[in-house]
């Protein structure tokens, strides 16, 4: 529930005040309005501090920027995620990046990219962030858009984690041409991929597919339910595809199309599974059917469906750390 206070902050970065705050699993829900530094717009963002936050001055924290999904907006419910920050001690931010994926400004646009990273420089000038553990993370909508994030600005990234996200929009639309899915897309890109050569730049320039070798400074966690594309709606192939250019870009042996084939049906199963593939991760809590690595990234296909585990993704993205060279190094440490 918003109350009706109204908290006030410094002005900074041509950044307005804070507008209103709620109470969520006993932590102070803030919501700020933040101007685009590409448009001047005023762009709506969710705050939660840690517990401690007021009553220690030294202390920096770690930040989460979380993502909504797909046709959802800042308003989103996403209370587990909150939780799981919350009980962490990190600064959570849930920007709203132009809202439902139904119109040119949103869906991986160059304006919803910088409104992230205007959110992240919010937070940077506003709170006590520790800035060597600065990540990212979504669910389908969210998950296209943390790869499309880490992808064409993975400078700013300690660690992501994408879950059944969106990596190649011009082969959603060819799965949801009827759906409400593929009016979506045309909305935003224009018009069907075909149509000419500046729809089809824009359905490429949303689609991280075609830039994620750049992201590989960035160890990036990559998670989808088998289920998925059959009782959901994104195919894990946007997961095993999206991994595969990781792995190229670092030398490392990628899916082959037999495995995906063999996984591309809820009760699908791979012929000789690796060692990886058959590990246990307690945290994830669901059977793994593919587990693979390349540089400090991973993709795994669970028993699930379109879904993400924020338990699993804060286990991830709490193991990264970026140190005084810059580098993100894997620290096992929360």
């Amino acid at each position: 529930m918003i109350s009706s206070t109204t908290i006030t902050r410094p002005f900074c970065l041509g950044m307005l005040a804070l507008l209103c705050t709620a109470s969520v699993y006993g932590q102070t829900k803030q919501k700020v309005m933040i101007t685009s530094s590409v448009d001047n717009s005023q762009q709506p963002c969710y705050v939660i501090l840690p517990k401690g936050y007021d009553t220690s001055e030294s202390q920096r924290y770690p930040v989460l920027v979380a993502l909504h999904t797909w046709s959802s907006s800042v308003e989103q419910n996403n209370a587990e995620w909150e939780k799981q920050a919350f009980d962490r001690d990190w600064i959570y931010i849930f920007p709203h990046f132009r809202g439902p994926n139904s119109r040119p400004e949103a869906c991986g646009s160059k304006l919803a990219q910088q409104d992230i990273l205007d959110a992240l420089a919010y937070a940077k000038a506003t709170y006590r962030t520790d800035k060597s553990r600065i990540y990212l993370a979504g669910v389908s909508g969210g998950g296209h858009m943390t790869m499309l994030m880490v992808s064409r600005h993975p400078q700013y990234w300690t660690a992501a984690s994408a879950w059944v996200g969106i990596s190649d929009l011009s082969k959603w639309h060819e799965k949801h041409a009827e759906t409400r899915y593929g009016a979506m897309l045309r909305a935003s890109c224009g018009g069907a991929p075909g149509t000419n050569a500046m729809v089809d730049q824009q359905y490429k320039e949303r689609s991280p597919i075609h830039y994620l070798a750049n992201s590989i400074r960035v160890p990036l966690d990559i998670a989808a339910g088998i289920h998925d594309g059959h009782t959901g709606s994104v195919p894990i192939s946007h997961s095993l595809k999206a991994f595969n250019v990781i792995a190229t870009a670092a030398k490392t042996k990628p899916v082959t199309a037999q495995e995906m084939k063999a996984l591309s049906t809820p009760a699908g199963r791979l012929v000789t599974p690796w060692a990886s593939d058959q590990m246990t991760d307690k945290v994830l809590g669901r059977e793994i059917h593919l587990r693979r690595y390349a540089a400090q990234s991973r993709v795994t296909i669970f028993e699930g469906g379109h879904e993400g585990i924020a338990a699993a993704a804060f286990d991830w993205l709490s193991k990264f750390q970026t140190n005084a060279q810059g580098q993100n190094v894997h620290v096992e440490t929360e």
